[in-house]
């Protein structure tokens, strides 16, 4: 059985994707697997199983790309293909079904949205495969050496970022003494291009900070962050796959959409500010991405940390058993 699976071009989207995947994998143990995606996604699908190949699909003018991916496979005959990016290519393939997904405009999660192009309700939460390579760069990057924490303090757009003094600020409180990883070393995660956006973060961590910025792709990221004992960051592709990787993750939103775009994973929440919504999404109509964020308190995301990690000791999952996120304010949520 040959199944194609066309997923998106950035990396969170194609985290969020990565349910559907595994249910494919799983229900298909005789199936092997092509998938094609954007570059910089592309390595988080290098150790699917049973792939036969791993296609980047860089956009070109002209559409030129889907162009060069119908080429690469319009010799197979494929027994599946799920396309959901929703285009001309899966229609242009011989194949015994084809799916596709037409993008909701809505307020459904991206999960649940994805997971009913199979029908699948409630969707599988996403997951991530990690090959010897991955798992040996991160040995070398973070060798074992007690607690950590892991941030990432940079997003694609910089109104998505939370401010770098909140950031440190957070992180010296949650590794104090009193705090919940007491002693633990904090990994700062970025992009290759946001790193000097993370310096501010690093420099004021001094000693206990372990940058790993610019030095990861996606999946050695992955890895890495897997062995954290919890994630806070910017929404992001980043937060996206520390949930994915299990960590128990706090994704920070503005003026994004944590309802559709929260981060989904059995240990995973959303923080949103006090600032109202619209009046986030005004000031960006406005052309301005400075202060977006600063409705999200220290207080407040350090009572989510608190929060998650009540839940968890409690072993009543903050998330319900599908891994769909609880969504809320958490701006007067208590210490416990």
């Amino acid at each position: 059985m040959r199944i194609l699976f066309i997923t998106s071009n950035r990396i969170g989207d194609a985290v969020l994707s990565t349910g559907v995947l595994g249910h494919l994998v799983e229900a298909h143990p005789d199936a092997r697997f092509t998938i094609a995606c954007g570059p910089l996604a592309a390595p988080l699908f290098r150790a699917v199983p049973r792939l036969d190949r791993l296609i980047p699909l860089a956009k070109r003018r002209y559409a030129a790309h889907w162009l060069s991916l119908w080429r690469r496979c319009v010799g197979v005959h494929w027994d599946l293909v799920v396309d959901l990016r929703n285009s001309a290519v899966s229609r242009l393939l011989w194949s015994r079904r084809t799916l596709t997904h037409a993008r909701s405009r809505g307020t459904l999660h991206k999960v649940a949205e994805i997971g009913a192009v199979l029908g699948l309700d409630p969707p599988p939460a996403p997951r991530l495969w990690f090959d010897a390579p991955a798992l040996a760069a991160a040995d070398r990057l973070l060798p074992p050496a007690g607690p950590l924490l892991a941030i990432g303090p940079t997003a694609n757009w910089t109104g998505k970022e939370w401010p770098a003094e909140r950031f440190a600020e957070l992180a010296r409180r949650l590794i104090a003494p009193s705090g919940l990883l007491p002693g633990a070393r904090v990994a700062v995660f970025a992009a290759g291009s946001e790193v000097e956006r993370a310096r501010p973060v690093i420099a004021a961590l001094g000693p206990a900070a372990v940058d790993l910025t610019g030095r990861t792709d996606p999946l050695t990221a992955a890895a890495c962050i897997a062995r954290a004992s919890l994630y806070v960051g910017n929404d992001s592709g980043l937060m996206h796959i520390a949930a994915a990787a299990g960590t128990p993750t706090l994704g920070l939103f503005g003026p994004g959409f944590p309802e559709v775009y929260g981060p989904r994973g059995r240990s995973a929440r959303a923080v949103t500010g006090t600032v109202p919504r619209d009046e986030l999404l005004r000031r960006a109509a406005d052309g301005g991405a400075a202060g977006l964020m600063d409705g999200i308190s220290v207080d407040a995301v350090e009572s989510a940390a608190a929060a998650l990690w009540q839940a968890m000791d409690d072993r009543s999952n903050p998330c319900d058993e599908n891994g769909s996120n609880i969504l809320q304010s958490i701006e007067n949520v208590p210490l416990r």
